[in-house]
């Protein structure tokens, strides 16, 4: 899983057991996995078609979730990825985590990006609630479709428990798996034009060759759409035996890679969050981040914070955080602190009053 679906197994996995006076009814467009069926009050419905292309989204938001919540009569209707019905007079609470077509509509595949630009604006103002992920994102949707600042409310993403520091010989251990025993800096996400991966393989490149350090950038995630920049980027990089492409890594392994990591290097030029940043300060590892959209908003003073389009400055924060220990350290200090303004039970608290107000309004 990834953001999106983060979000709502975390959220939906705390709302049912904490509020087991409530019933709830969960749609899935696919055979269900028993371990999202989180307790006794959660009853699962499976909806035709399999929703994998724009035009299956309109099929099952506008046909087959509008019939189900026509039939069921629930008192509010929870939609946690950005996309709702808009053939239903049932009160609902829409989950908005960026609008980043607008702002990057070139990066999208021709149907979504169409998609995306005919139903966003409608469903944030057909939503009788909106829960934004950032602030960021809030005073996004404000800006871009004039939606109204008091039906929106901020909520946060948090950490799974598995992102947390490793003692000095475990991380000796994924060193030398992965590594070959030498410090590494990690990017762990998609790989695609959005996520700056190939700014970063230039940055790393203008590292190696200020510092002569023996260090290796290892890069965690699937190659999305339009990742082409990358594969260039990779294939004229001086240092590139120094850059290892993981692919998909398993969760375990994945918080593992993250805590044994010198930094965390999260350049993106978009987030609606960035969860990522919040990984790396739970696992006591030092973030390197964009100075745009969320991201400033997650790090705060617990990161250093560059331009993602400049490779210079991408490499001058690189370069810092090798040279200068005593920054390092500091780093990770505040990060102990600024970890603690996100979790997942604050993003729970924050649906469920907004579920009420829209249920109860």
């Amino acid at each position: 899983m990834e953001g999106l679906g983060l979000f709502t197994h975390e959220v939906l996995r705390r709302l049912t057991r904490q509020h087991p006076e409530d019933e709830f009814i969960f749609f899935f467009d696919r055979p269900v996995d028993p371990s999202f069926i989180y307790d006794k009050n959660v009853t699962p419905v499976v909806l035709f078609p399999p929703a994998r292309h724009p035009f299956l989204f309109v099929w099952w938001f506008e046909w087959s979730v509008a019939r189900a919540l026509k039939k069921i009569k629930p008192d509010v209707f929870l939609s946690p990825d950005n996309f709702l019905s808009l053939q239903t007079n049932v009160k609902t609470v829409l989950v908005t985590h960026d609008l980043a077509h607008v702002h990057f509509p070139e990066q999208l595949p021709f149907f979504q990006r169409k998609y995306y630009q005919f139903f966003t604006k409608k469903f944030n103002e057909w939503a009788d609630r909106i829960v934004a992920v950032s602030e960021f994102t809030r005073q996004d949707i404000i800006k871009q479709y004039q939606i109204s600042p008091e039906k929106i409310a901020v909520a946060c993403n948090g950490c799974r428990d598995i992102f947390h520091p490793l003692n000095a010989e475990e991380k000796k251990a994924i060193l030398e798996k992965y590594a070959g025993g030498n410090p590494y800096f990690f990017y762990v996400g998609a790989v695609h034009p959005r996520k700056n991966v190939h700014r970063l393989i230039a940055a790393f490149d203008q590292f190696k060759n200020a510092t002569g350090a023996k260090t290796k950038l290892l890069i965690a995630g699937r190659f999305a759409w339009k990742a082409g920049a990358v594969q260039d980027a990779l294939q004229a990089a001086p240092h590139r035996q120094d850059i290892d492409f993981l692919g998909f890594v398993d969760d375990e392994m994945l918080a593992k890679l993250m805590a044994s990591a010198y930094a965390c290097i999260y350049v993106s030029l978009f987030e609606g969050f960035g969860v990522p940043v919040l990984e790396a300060m739970y696992c006591d590892v030092p973030v390197i981040t964009s100075n745009v959209s969320s991201m400033p908003e997650v790090a705060g003073d617990a990161g250093l914070l560059v331009n993602p389009e400049s490779e210079a400055e991408i490499a001058e924060a690189m370069q810092q955080i090798w040279q200068n220990e005593h920054l390092r350290n500091e780093i990770i200090v505040k990060g102990r602190l600024q970890r603690k303004i996100f979790n997942w039970q604050k993003a729970a608290d924050v649906v469920y009053e907004n579920l009420q107000l829209a249920a109860f309004s």
